[in-house]
């Protein structure tokens, strides 16, 4: 397997296409956004000006996609991939969507014949293009067993967790120790700092103690250097947010705190005028949390 076609290439798509280009997979990407294709060109991306131009030929097919609804569009919709992907094509579902549309694509796939995997990817963009990610997957383990180099060469760990679906869930409860992890950490810095702890000092502090973290790692010098550059914007994490509480209440699972960093991040994101939170990574909370306390840099 070595020609794959790619939907979406994002913050996300992009690190995953530059990981699959550089271990010699032949890579043909469609984006709504010529922009983003022109950044890989001189990496060997073959900018594709359509879904059938992405999937002509593509042994499997990656959906990489901020919303839900362009998720279903480019399965379902007119002219999707069901009506225009080469029939023996894997199709492989890695955006974190629900997991009842991912069943729902499924039993698409099913219905028309194409293979079919759940496999969202665990990691920022940055973890991603350094290799440093987890594929999550769900669906047929001899499904997977086609593509297991494929996500070897994307990805440090690939981690079957059972039917389709499974993935989508695991991927929410795993987004949810992000949300709830970034901001404990943003709490802890700003309340440090409030009492006159240099954020740096704090940082290196708390990276040696017992509340260490693979977020702490990633997001904790963003928030001391006070700058958000995204590896996940804060306004698509909303969405994932969204996910966790509709997916709890569907199964009557009691969220309070995923709750409370809900409507934490959400503050945040509305004060976008001020912060510009939108676009930036979810790390802003971090200066949202340092207004309400007063603190200036």
């Amino acid at each position: 397997m070595k020609r794959i076609g790619m939907i979406g290439i994002g913050l996300l798509g992009s690190a995953i296409a530059s990981r699959l280009l550089h271990a010699g997979y032949e890579v043909a990407g469609y984006d709504l956004r010529p922009d983003a294709l022109k950044s890989l060109a001189a990496e060997g991306l073959r900018q594709a000006d359509g879904l059938a131009s992405a999937a002509e030929g593509a042994e499997a097919v990656l959906v990489v996609l901020p919303t839900l609804e362009s998720v279903e569009a480019v399965f379902l919709g007119p002219g999707g991939l069901f009506a225009s992907a080469p029939p023996s094509a894997v199709l492989i579902q890695m955006s974190t969507i629900s997991p009842e549309l991912t069943q729902r694509l499924a039993a698409g796939a099913a219905g028309n014949g194409y293979r079919f995997l759940d496999a969202p990817v665990s990691g920022t963009s940055l973890m991603v293009a350094r290799g440093d990610s987890t594929v999550l997957v769900g669906g047929e383990e001899a499904t997977l067993d086609l593509c297991r180099d494929l996500f070897s060469a994307l990805a440090a760990k690939t981690v079957f967790v059972g039917p389709v679906g499974s993935a989508s869930l695991a991927k929410l409860a795993t987004n949810l120790l992000v949300a709830l992890n970034t901001a404990a950490l943003a709490e802890a810095l700003v309340l440090a700092a409030k009492g006159g702890i240099d954020p740096a000092r704090m940082l290196e502090l708390l990276s040696g103690s017992a509340a260490a973290s693979r977020m702490m790692e990633i997001r904790g010098p963003l928030m001391v250097a006070g700058s958000y550059p995204p590896q996940m914007k804060l306004e698509l994490f909303l969405k994932d947010l969204r996910l966790m509480t509709e997916e709890a209440e569907r199964l009557g699972v009691a969220l309070p705190l995923t709750e409370a960093a809900r409507e934490l991040f959400n503050a945040a994101g509305e004060d976008g005028a001020t912060l510009g939170a939108g676009g930036e990574d979810l790390a802003v909370v971090h200066a949202y949390l340092e207004k309400l306390a007063g603190l200036k840099r």
